[in-house]
């Protein structure tokens, strides 16, 4: 079973950076997919990015230039890095894992580990 833990959500002004962390505990094995998603109020869940065990990632076209997602394997840390925030960047920010995994899809129904989420507000 894996467990996620995500911190680093806060509230920020538009044009401000935020750090998200994802702490995974458990059992992880060497093929892996894990990811971030996000789900704002009346909406959908999105697949912001994701990254494999190869270290290929995707992001969402509306978030590319200005999140980066990272893996410290040592520490079973993923991070999200988001620049110059919007305010439609506003929402629940979920971490999500799936193990073992031979491909990597930005898709919800992909992942069978969820995190509680971290809540993200961008005010204009």
């Amino acid at each position: 079973q894996v467990q996620l833990v995500e911190s680093g959500g806060g509230s920020v002004q538009a044009g401000g950076s935020l750090r998200l962390s994802c702490a995974a505990s458990g059992y992880i094995y060497s093929s892996y997919c894990m990811g971030w998603f996000r789900q704002a109020p009346g909406k959908e869940r999105e697949g912001v990015a994701i990254i494999d065990s190869d270290g290929s990632t995707s992001y969402a076209d509306s978030v590319k230039g200005r999140f980066t997602i990272s893996q410290d394997n040592a520490k079973n840390t993923l991070s999200l890095q988001m620049s110059n925030l919007k305010p439609e960047d506003t929402a629940m920010y979920y971490c999500a894992a799936e193990s073992p995994a031979r491909i990597c899809l930005r898709v919800d129904s992909w992942f069978g580990h969820w995190g509680q989420g971290t809540q993200v507000t961008v005010s204009s």
